[in-house]
């Protein structure tokens, strides 16, 4: 076992230049899907992460078989999926949960039969499935911190117009808002925030990346606000901590930063029943 000054010792060392690199995309990537993870909470859309992040599977196939970019062919696929799943969420005669169920299963089998086409397995996309943080490139976290800031900035832009489209979609329509384009765009915003997550937990646990902080923070706070303060935070401290215990322990990233961030989840909801936080008014948008 290392300590956590060791830790901090090996972060600067060049010959373990892997690692910061490893850290930094587990704070970029706690950061956003921390934020967009209170959008998910609030709406109730959880099982939207788990359908996206099982959704780019055929995206990544097809670009195995063709020899094309992973990350492209997730992406790709993931907001088509996104969009499919929003517009069939228009119809009032299925709920939400319906359509991303009958999508989350058609993509994965498509991904399944179209991965059965290649000559040969890659671990590349072995590791999709399941991270592989150590492999990061500086180029990778260059091109998240980039992708990041774009969906903070979008989200910023559009927050009180999601926010209200969550609310109550029939009166966000009466006040004349787009809800479709709203919709199509909230999918989008989680699709890729969970694509650019994969590479770190691979798309078994990034649906952790997305929940936990979010519900942690829905347990200690009383505003819309607070709550995309409070998850970022949660995320990164929760994430770091785990990069540290994994980095430690010689045990698999992905798992163990999951486990902390349940630690943390933990925490939470202690602190809140002592606090008699459930008790409290309902979520505020502020």
């Amino acid at each position: 076992m290392i300590s956590p000054f060791e830790f901090v010792q090996d972060l600067f060392n060049p010959n373990l230049a892997f690692l910061t690199r490893a850290l930094a995309a587990v704070v970029i990537a706690s950061v956003v899907t921390g934020i967009v993870g209170c959008h998910v909470v609030m709406r109730g859309m959880v099982f939207i992460g788990d359908a996206v992040a099982h959704s780019v599977f055929p995206g990544l196939a097809i670009a195995f078989v063709m020899g094309g970019s992973l990350a492209l062919g997730g992406l790709l696929a993931g907001v088509i999926t996104a969009i499919m799943v929003a517009l069939f969420s228009q119809n009032q005669k299925l709920k939400e949960d319906s359509v991303i169920g009958i999508f989350f299963a058609g993509s994965f089998a498509l991904g399944i039969t179209l991965i059965s086409l290649a000559p040969g397995y890659s671990g590349s996309v072995q590791d999709f499935l399941f991270g592989s943080i150590v492999g990061i490139s500086g180029s990778d976290v260059a091109q998240a911190a980039g992708i990041a800031a774009t969906l903070i900035l979008v989200l910023g832009v559009f927050h009180q117009e999601i926010v209200t489209v969550s609310l109550d979609k029939e009166s966000a329509r009466a006040a004349g808002l787009p809800v479709l384009a709203l919709d199509v765009l909230l999918y989008v915003v989680v699709t890729v925030s969970v694509v650019i997550s994969l590479q770190i937990l691979g798309n078994v646990l990034v649906l952790a990346l997305l929940v936990i902080p979010a519900a942690s923070a829905r347990l200690v706070c009383r505003t819309l606000g607070r709550m995309m303060v409070f998850a970022p935070l949660f995320g990164v401290l929760t994430s770091a901590t785990g990069l540290y215990f994994s980095w430690a322990f010689n045990l698999p990233t992905g798992g163990v930063i999951v486990l902390t961030m349940i630690a943390g989840f933990l925490v939470s909801s202690a602190v809140s029943a002592l606090r008699g936080k459930l008790k409290g008014p309902a979520l505020m948008t502020g």
